[in-house]
């Protein structure tokens, strides 16, 4: 390299320089700019759920962190519970607002409130909240994990809704079901008495006869009906207890078909069972788990119309670990019993079944049709079932049938 070339390097690599700094220089600018943005993308957001938090005034929603600290404390909170934000963020605790006696119950602290949560992703029960001038609170909290920006868990969410008063009514009508029904339990009794003295009359005539049994029949319906007001308002009260023993399941599906084969007969349905050889034995209260099958299968035979099939299948089954359930045994499985009663009858409208086993409730299919009943059946059947550790699940099509399909426990 001549000397006349240095000054001309050197000028190149200065000039290749400087284009490098001025392109790292609008490079920064560029970051600076996205930067900024995304800062006040990120406050909008933030002030976005502040004014919609602040904005929920029926329901009280607390943010904590890891630890329980309440970090957030939303207008509702400020209502249902008296205390204002300043006394509360940052100072006081979650639990400060829960029953003692009722966190030591279900575990004590703060995994009492969030365990269910931790594992499941969410929680809704009820809980007793104490408010700021020590007044007790019935309320649903539902609890959920929340993150930070980064996606890091960063504590709890409780939006909780006051039950108070929803409650105290849900208690009062089930003391009123209650104490009605044994107050029509006792009159009815003596007079299926004296009907069944004076049907044993030999001298009683024909005519008379028939209107008797026709007042006996009715009272029978409504003794049955008080016995299942009983039942649900015991469900609620959390006083249903079950006498358990060796019970054959297929003693009771036999005898859950003799008891409806009149009425199916009558009705022009006709009902198949099909029953495993040998028996198939369960651990449980036999006159539930009939008044359950009977629930059922009477149930199917009312909503068939004549010409209609009814089939009651009770076989041998698996549950595997992920809760499906098969007919041939694996590894990890543990053996249930499986019901199906199926029917060929008006079915049920897919917007209405999740509604199905709540009390009193009636599809419009069955009022449509004047099919009669009161809507406790499946109520009753379905804590029966719960009862017993298994499951009742549902499957139907308006206009085609419909099939049950309760699973228990070997």
């Amino acid at each position: 390299m001549t000397t006349a070339e240095i000054p001309l390097t050197l000028e190149a690599e200065v000039l290749r320089l400087r284009a490098e700094n001025a392109a790292l220089v609008a490079q920064m600018q560029h970051r600076d700019e996205e930067l900024d943005v995304a800062a006040r993308m990120l406050q909008a957001r933030a002030q976005t759920m502040t004014s919609v938090i602040d904005a929920v005034t029926e329901q009280s929603i607390i943010g904590t962190d890891v630890d329980g600290v309440i970090r957030v404390w939303n207008p509702g909170a400020e209502r249902m519970l008296g205390l204002p934000r300043a006394d509360v963020v940052r100072r006081r605790l979650i639990t400060d607002f829960h029953l003692p006696e009722e966190l030591e119950e279900a575990g004590g602290g703060l995994a009492a409130l969030v365990g269910t949560a931790q594992q499941q992703g969410s929680d809704v029960r009820d809980w007793t909240y104490v408010a700021g001038g020590g007044e007790e609170l019935t309320v649903s909290v539902a609890v959920t994990p929340r993150t930070d920006d980064r996606g890091a868990h960063a504590g709890w969410n409780f939006v909780a809704t006051d039950m108070t008063e929803a409650r105290a009514t849900e208690r009062m009508k089930d003391q009123f079901v209650s104490l009605i029904s044994h107050e029509l339990r006792t009159p009815l009794t003596s007079i299926l008495g004296y009907l069944e003295l004076v049907l044993d009359d030999p001298e009683l005539g024909e005519e008379p006869r028939e209107y008797l049994a026709t007042v006996e029949r009715n009272a029978q319906r409504l003794l049955r009906l008080v016995g299942d007001l009983l039942f649900t308002a015991q469900v609620d009260a959390g006083r249903f207890s079950l006498q358990p023993e060796d019970v054959d399941l297929t003693a009771v599906v036999r005898a859950a078909e003799e008891t409806a084969r009149v009425t199916a007969a009558a009705a022009g349905v006709e009902v198949a069972v099909t029953l495993p050889d040998g028996g198939l034995v369960v651990r449980g209260d036999a006159v539930r788990l009939g008044q359950a099958c009977d629930n059922l299968v009477s149930n199917a035979v009312k909503f068939t119309p004549r010409g209609g099939r009814v089939t009651l299948s009770l076989h041998a089954a698996w549950r595997t670990p992920d809760g499906t359930v098969v007919d041939d045994e694996r590894a990890g499985a543990v053996p249930v019993a499986r019901l199906a009663v199926s029917d060929t009858g008006i079915g049920i409208p897919a917007g209405e079944q999740t509604q199905l086993f709540a009390r009193f409730f009636r599809a419009s299919t069955a009022r449509r049709h004047a099919v009669p009943g009161v809507g406790l059946g499946l109520a009753i059947t379905k804590a029966i079932t719960t009862a017993h550790g298994g499951t009742l699940e549902l499957a139907s099509a308006e206009g085609q049938g419909t099939t049950f399909t309760l699973t228990l426990p070997r």
